[in-house]
């Protein structure tokens, strides 16, 4: 209400400002005939003056700004990724009965195509994420998100996450999937029941994970090649993944 009100006194005495120079110039040249003239001439010129700067480099402007938060948007994920996104992949990969499928897809190395990320978008699309939590130990996985749910609280405050729903999606499924394993004092003789509700809520995060993933992969690969050799090297879905180049 008050920016309202600043706004219009504002505009208030910019118009008056410019009543007081117009009679000041007719006081002086005593020429209405020359003020009407270059009055007309400037209200002609607003309509155009108003394509120019709000539908031109408002626009150009406002790309510049999204291309800006995408890129620390980007930042963001990445080190999602480095600190939880990553092992919680591998380690979920463990309790997907279909695993060996998503490896023969996504476990490959070396560069590549933009061919490529869109046949992989599509496939993943169609593929089940669904996970079996009775297949290993649990335990290692709630260690992993105990340990980093300040840092997942912390990107959870980023006012960024606005603008980048599918990331959001995904930090809330992985959040909660921590809470769930945090909140029960022993993982091992769990009810059928309980067992079933986190094998949902582990696929869940999968598959938003392994969809992040990919179109994280897709933007190290244009934006930061180094970043992305890394990436390959240490890919979740390679069980035989390590950092170390292989020159042999």
């Amino acid at each position: 209400m008050k920016r309202d009100r600043w706004y219009i006194l504002f505009g208030a005495v910019l118009i008056v400002s410019s009543a007081l120079l117009y009679l000041l110039h007719y006081a002086i040249f005593r020429d209405a005939h020359h003020i009407y003239i270059y009055l007309l001439s400037d209200i002609a010129f607003l309509p155009l003056e108003v394509l120019v700067v709000t539908l031109i480099v408002d626009t150009l402007l406002s790309s510049r700004d999204k291309r800006a938060a995408l890129e620390k948007m980007n930042m963001v994920i990445g080190a999602f990724f480095s600190e939880v996104g990553t092992s919680l992949l591998r380690d979920l990969c463990r309790f997907d009965p279909a695993a060996d499928s998503k490896r023969s897809l996504l476990a490959r190395r070396g560069a590549w195509k933009d061919t490529e990320f869109a046949h992989l978008r599509n496939e993943l699309r169609d593929m089940s994420f669904a996970c079996e939590s009775r297949a290993g130990g649990l335990e290692p996985v709630r260690e992993l998100l105990v340990a980093k749910r300040d840092f997942m609280v912390r990107l959870l405050e980023n006012p960024m996450l606005l603008e980048h729903e599918s990331f959001t999606d995904l930090l809330w499924a992985v959040f909660h999937l921590t809470e769930e394993l945090a909140s029960r004092p022993a993982l091992v003789g769990l009810p059928g029941a309980d067992l079933d509700h986190l094998s949902g809520d582990m696929g869940r995060a999968y598959g938003l994970l392994a969809a992040q993933w990919l179109d994280y992969m897709r933007h190290l690969e244009s934006a930061y090649p180094y970043l992305f050799s890394l990436a390959v090297r240490l890919n979740p879905f390679d069980p035989d993944a390590e950092a170390t180049i292989d020159t042999a």
